[in-house]
Parts: structure tokens; C-alpha cells; sequence
């Protein structure tokens, strides 16, 4: 399967915000009543504010992974600062996990970082998050534990970051 990553089209907005609903609700990182939920699913939102970027199997035209991605100091960025990038909301189908599309989305938001000119990137996750853990230091990421945060009671975030 020849996954390409590019921006994402009105028409995919929909499948883009349902496969991030199935993955951060679907493995138990966010309730179902959630009020970020309704975040998490409005990617035309996403689309408008910051870069949404999409997975798609090149064959089959299926979208099979989403990100978000920001310029710090901006709407969607919650850790970067103005000379980085941060990714947000990193979801994969749950039929095309083990494929290679987390990654490639990552690897997506860094070439974009460059492209702009970006010292790095930092972008914060949860701990349960472990199948992302070893994607981004697998990519070259480390932990940054004094720039963890808590954007609420009891939702404690690790903060991942790269220099270039």
C-alpha cells in the first residue's frame, strides 16, 4: 500500500474528524461525552485554523490517518513557541494501524516545520499513549518533561520536542 500525505479536501473533513473520534475515544484517551469530542471531530474547523494534513491510500483514495498541524502562538498550538511546529490530535484508522501512516504523518509535520523555516517542534501527549511514544522517538523526538503541563485537573500531558 503507497501511503501520500497531503492537505486535506473539503470532502474528506468528515472521515478525517470520524477516525480521530475512533482513536482518541475508540482507545479510551477521551470520553465519549467529552466536550473535546466535538473538537476532535470538527476537522473543517481544523482545516480553516491550522493545516490539517491526511493519509491516504494512494490506490484506493481512502483516508486512513489524519494530523493537525500549527505554528506556535497560534489558535492550535497549545506548547509550541512562534519558532516551532506542533502537531495535534495525530489519529490512524484502526484498520490501517501497523501500516506506517502514524509515522509517515509525523514525518509530514516535519518536513513542514522545515519548509517554514522552524527551529524544531514540541507537541504535548498523553502517557497512555504509548504506540505514539515510539513512533516520535523512533523519528528522532525527545521527552521534554519541564515543558510538561495540565490543561485540566487530572489530564496530565508529556511534551515531546526536536531542535533542527
Amino acid at each position: 500500500m503507497d501511503i501520500v500525505i497531503r492537505p486535506a479536501r473539503p470532502e474528506e473533513y468528515e472521515e478525517a474528524g470520524r477516525i480521530t473520534v475512533e482513536a482518541f475515544v475508540g482507545d479510551g484517551y477521551t470520553a465519549s461525552d467529552s466536550d473535546y469530542v466535538h473538537r476532535l471531530r470538527d476537522a473543517a474547523r481544523r482545516a480553516a485554523e491550522a493545516e490539517l494534513l491526511v493519509a491516504v491510500d494512494s490506490a484506493a483514495g481512502a483516508v486512513l490517518g489524519c494530523v493537525t498541524f500549527a505554528v506556535g502562538g497560534t489558535t492550535w498550538a497549545d506548547i509550541a513557541t512562534p519558532e516551532e511546529g506542533e502537531i495535534r490530535m495525530l489519529a490512524t484508522a484502526a484498520a490501517a494501524r501497523g501500516r506506517g501512516v502514524g509515522e509517515a504523518l509525523v514525518r509530514a509535520a516535519l518536513a513542514r516545520s522545515r519548509e517554514l523555516g522552524l527551529a524544531g517542534m514540541a507537541f504535548s501527549t498523553q502517557q497512555e499513549m504509548r504506540a505514539a511514544h515510539r513512533i516520535y522517538e523512533r523519528v528522532g523526538f525527545e521527552r521534554a518533561p519541564e515543558r510538561d503541563w495540565s490543561p485540566v485537573p487530572g489530564i496530565d500531558l508529556m511534551v515531546y520536542r526536536m531542535a533542527f
